[in-house]
């Protein structure tokens, strides 16, 4: 299934390849390779036939070759366009996964910024071009996504009937992910009097209109399929730049959500600012040898898999939990509350 990578800072910016390029179990190498601590068993992290899980064991089997996509927040709009303020999202997309994508890969090699949504994808069945690549823009905001809606076909209609004008506008692919996050913004802008893509909005809002958009997805396939509905995994990730929320969400009993990490550590040794691997096998050593203010700044990476095998620098968030980061850089793990009633049948099904 895909994989998808998300790094904030309020202060400190990394250079693209020290993220997406360079670590050892980088975002361009999850095509194939994948690391999974504390879902799959201690020291068989790499082996997926030792999981007894068929979910995880089918979710990690399929390669992420369907596309890429990364936007990345810079302030170069706001210095000769009047109207605009604060950082705004430039989008790269491809078709081809990123060891064979050249341009990609120049672009890494000579960009920074304070916040980056990155996606490789595994086409569950829309076509592979460059519009269906996760990440999606709305304005300032933008959105990607690791799982599947079930049965997706069957609902559409009813979830465009439920957007504002300008979001169904703004869908220019033909995924079940791009349709939610049009419904994300139509439900984050709705009780604004000047419902602006421009404007940021405050952590609660955002975390409103996410839990709204999945109770609304989940409400339509009960009323549209019944009792013949399955869960869906729903890993959200939006940004406007300077604030960033995720969730880890699957609408089953027991079943687990895909893999979802995140760390506010692994950054020091990923930035190549710094002295060191981006893989340094000892971190205590490293923080007693630079001292605090030559550490890298307050940071938050949120990603599919993660990044470095460091695995005390990274925490599995929570089953149907969200992770917000304000402004300061301060995260907070908040479960998700929904109706238990929406949950879906036993089914392994496959996931884009």
């Amino acid at each position: 299934m895909c994989r998808w990578f998300a790094y904030i800072s309020p202060a400190e910016p990394c250079l693209l390849s020290d993220v997406l390029i360079t670590p050892a179990n980088s975002i361009s190498k999850q095509c194939s390779e994948h690391y999974l601590p504390g879902l799959l068993p201690h020291h068989k992290e790499k082996d997926l036939d030792h999981s007894s899980d068929a979910l995880v064991r089918m979710r990690n089997s399929l390669l992420n070759m369907d596309g890429l996509g990364v936007a990345w927040y810079t302030e170069a709009a706001g210095a000769y366009v009047k109207h605009v303020n604060g950082p705004r999202p430039a989008l790269y997309k491809s078709q081809s996964p990123p060891i064979n994508d050249f341009n990609f890969r120049a672009l890494c090699e000579n960009t920074e910024t304070k916040c980056v949504l990155a996606h490789i994808r595994a086409s569950s069945g829309s076509v592979v071009t460059q519009v269906n690549s996760h990440p999606f823009v709305f304005g300032r905001h933008t959105f990607m996504h690791n799982g599947v809606i079930d049965k997706f076909s069957t609902i559409r209609r009813d979830m465009t009937d439920l957007m504002s004008f300008d979001a169904y506008c703004n869908i220019f692919g033909s995924t079940d992910s791009e349709h939610a996050a049009a419904l994300y913004m139509t439900n984050l802008t709705q009780h604004r009097e000047k419902k602006s893509w421009d404007d940021t909005y405050p952590l609660d809002d955002m975390l409103g209109a996410m839990t709204k958009t999945v109770t609304q997805v989940m409400t339509l396939q009960k009323q549209v399929n019944g009792s013949d509905r399955k869960p869906n995994s729903l890993n959200f990730c939006t940004t406007d730049g300077t604030k960033m929320l995720a969730i880890r969400f699957r609408n089953h009993a027991t079943q687990q959500p895909p893999s979802l990490y995140w760390s506010e550590f692994a950054g020091r040794t990923l930035n190549g600012k710094y002295p060191g691997h981006p893989d340094a096998a000892n971190l205590v050593n490293e923080y007693a040898i630079y001292g605090e203010d030559e550490k890298i700044g307050k940071h938050t990476i949120i990603a599919s898999e993660p990044t470095t095998y460091e695995k005390k620098e990274w925490h599995l968030i929570g089953s149907n939990c969200a992770l917000v980061v304000d402004e300061r850089g301060v995260e907070t793990e908040i479960p998700l509350q929904y109706d238990p009633e929406l949950n879906g049948e036993d089914e392994v099904a496959a996931e884009e």
